[in-house]
């Protein structure tokens, strides 16, 4: 299915190696906005679906997305066009190295949906495995851009696997980017936490909240803490 259809916006996926998947959505509506920002960058935009969601929740007038993949830039650039908020939107066609050379703005908030699989896994589609490989861009790297690139006050959110976790949080703290919110994604109640969602500022907080979100209790029935995030996108939430 190349066009996905939600509540304010619809997207085309066919030429992103990286479909639109829960991750991207949870990120989009997870990310805490409550800075008021008024720049977002979106790094590692894919289809565009994290900056549209941004578009959708905030009145942030510039909302810039990096994309190295040409296919995916071109889509991310189509569906901005084509979404009520194109006037806020922006794609580059760059790499995050190419983009931090020349920082030309501070963002008040940064999120990225980073490719987190490691070089030994490698499929037959290259396109594929670019958008998917840790090599395409390491944690490390997408650190240190955002620590370089947030203002005073913004927040920096990602989602990652969950036992990339400790390790994330360690190359923030070298950046003196801290912890402000942390939720742990489970696909059931019985499953493994298969990812962390992790949102940073530049001040420190010590009781920053810790929580569990379950996305649903049996096939295809969403818990009531997943409908309530995902709500304002899904057309059947």
């Amino acid at each position: 299915m190349s066009k996905f259809q939600f509540k304010q916006f619809s997207l085309e996926q066919d030429r992103c190696a990286m479909k639109i998947g829960t991750d991207g959505v949870l990120l989009g509506a997870w990310t805490p906005i409550e800075n008021n920002p008024f720049s977002v960058l979106d790094i590692g935009a894919g289809t565009g679906i994290i900056a549209l969601m941004l578009a959708q929740r905030t009145s942030a007038e510039q909302i810039d997305a990096l994309e190295i993949d040409e296919d995916a830039y071109e889509q991310a650039t189509d569906n901005f066009e084509n979404s009520p908020w194109n006037d806020r939107l922006f794609c580059f066609h760059a790499g995050l190295d190419e983009f931090v050379e020349e920082p030309e703005d501070e963002y008040d908030l940064i999120v990225s949906n980073p490719p987190f699989y490691s070089e030994d896994y490698k499929s037959d589609n290259e396109q594929r495995d670019l958008a998917r490989f840790q090599d395409a861009m390491p944690f490390e790297d997408l650190v240190e851009a955002a620590a370089l690139l947030l203002s005073e006050n913004g927040i920096f959110s990602v989602i990652i696997p969950f036992k990339e976790e400790e390790n994330f949080l360690a190359l923030a703290n070298e950046c003196e980017l801290y912890p402000l919110k942390i939720t742990r994604v489970k696909g059931t109640p019985t499953s493994e936490i298969k990812r962390s969602l992790l949102a940073f500022s530049r001040n420190e907080i010590d009781n920053f909240p810790i929580d569990e979100l379950i996305i649903e209790t049996a096939r295809h029935i969403y818990t009531p803490e997943y409908i309530a995030l995902t709500k304002d996108f899904y057309l059947k939430m």
